[in-house]
């Protein structure tokens, strides 16, 4: 496939179709999504076993793999540009399966978050990888459309991950689950062995060195539209990261309904998967501005709404679910766009482009979300007033990167 077009497979990739394409790219990327979302049930019993009493405390092993999944995100990009995507996707995911293992054996607090930095800086690939590899094949709309389609796999899979680590905790204690990811990593990396073709090409290989990373980092940080919407997602995925912090005790403390809790999270995690099949069907026809700005206006519409009542004390788990449903389908139309839009510019320095990228997104996601879930007190207004705020701020970044016109494209890269 050339970067400009969207054809069937070429002999660069031959011996992998389409869907086959877009499915291993789906699980390459789920491995994040399971890392996390899984282990959300299981966080009271792996409290009680590693003896974290403070409730609070327990998200530091969500938090812990997010900031190790951002920070080795910066190695991941160079290297899968020197020597290929291929080689560092079968390494990496070698290395979380074994960090599974080793999570799956801990037995204190320092242990489980030791373990649980390292699973997610192995992790990281899954990230930068899925994006290069995408990069190297699309570009403009229908790289969008690519993406859509792979966030319909990779979205279900946050739909089933809680009720999954629900039901692996059926017959296992909480470290079952942690053996599953590793049996889940060491699946991805085998079929890649088996079916995926290098998909850089020789020409595009890049020398691993400070000056080529300076060069690349200038380049993305010199951008406005690669700047501006790296800023923009990473806002947005703070808010998510501290939803996800506090909504098992959301479900705990305040609705006193744990049971309730894997099936209402699928209902709001659906909205996104419905929002990037819908984004699919339409971003090359409206492309990828008036799509993502128009989902970032409803985002801060409802949580302004959402905030208001969990203010004024009429918050229930329905008005919980269903707000923040609606909001999970916003953020799920301006995400995916967002991130169409920021690696546009990076095609020649995709991987690199990509770890800087989402070393950014990701450190600076989790930071938000700690502060946000650390704020907890037993309603739902930290995090209902994060997303109001977090979403304003997305909105003035997209309107200084886009000079005061949003809706449609006023530069020369196809949007």
């Amino acid at each position: 496939m050339t970067s400009t077009s969207a054809r069937a497979p070429s002999a660069t990739h031959a011996g992998i179709g389409f869907r086959e394409f877009v499915a291993l790219v789906a699980a390459l990327m789920a491995v994040n999504a399971l890392g996390i979302d899984s282990m959300l049930p299981a966080l009271p019993e792996m409290g009680r076993a590693l003896g974290i009493i403070e409730e609070n405390k327990r998200q530091w092993i969500i938090a812990a793999y997010m900031f190790g999944f951002g920070g080795a995100q910066l190695i991941y990009g160079p290297l899968a540009d020197r020597y290929g995507r291929k080689p560092i996707l079968l390494a990496s995911m070698a290395m979380f399966a074994i960090m599974s293992v080793v999570a799956g054996f801990a037995d204190s607090f320092a242990t489980i978050i030791a373990a649980r930095v390292a699973q997610g800086m192995a992790a990281a690939s899954s990230r930068v990888l899925s994006i290069s590899i995408v990069r190297d094949c699309y570009s403009g709309r229908q790289m969008a459309r690519v993406m859509s389609l792979t966030f319909i796999v990779f979205l279900a899979v946050p739909i089933i991950a809680p009720s999954l680590g629900q039901l692996i905790m059926l017959f296992m204690p909480w470290y079952g689950i942690f053996f599953f990811l590793a049996a889940f990593g060491g699946g991805v990396a085998l079929w890649a062995l088996l079916r995926l073709p290098e998909t850089l090409h020789p020409e595009d290989r890049q020398a691993v060195s400070p000056a080529s990373m300076l060069a690349a980092a200038k380049l993305v940080l010199g951008n406005r539209y690669s700047l501006g919407y790296t800023i923009a997602s990473t806002l947005l995925f703070g808010g998510l990261l501290g939803f996800i912090n506090s909504v098992q005790q959301i479900f705990t403390d305040i609705f006193h309904a744990p049971n309730k809790f894997p099936i209402v999270f699928a209902g709001v995690a659906s909205m996104m998967a419905v929002a990037s099949a819908t984004n699919a069907r339409i971003v090359e026809r409206l492309g990828t501005r008036r799509v993502s700005h128009t989902a970032l206006l409803g985002f801060i519409a409802v949580a302004a709404v959402h905030l208001a009542i969990a203010l004024s004390g009429h918050e229930t788990i329905w008005t919980f679910a269903v707000l923040q449903a609606l909001m999970m389908g916003c953020f799920g139309l301006a995400g995916s766009n967002f991130g169409s839009m920021a690696m546009e510019p990076l095609g020649h320095i995709a991987g690199t482009g990509s770890s800087i990228q989402g070393f950014i997104s990701t450190v600076g996601g989790a930071a938000i979300g700690v502060v946000i879930g650390q704020s907890f007190n037993g309603t739902t207004v930290p995090v209902t007033l994060g997303f109001v705020i977090l979403g304003v701020l997305a909105l003035a970044v997209v309107f200084v990167t886009e000079r005061g016109r949003l809706f449609r494209a006023h530069n020369p890269i196809p949007a």
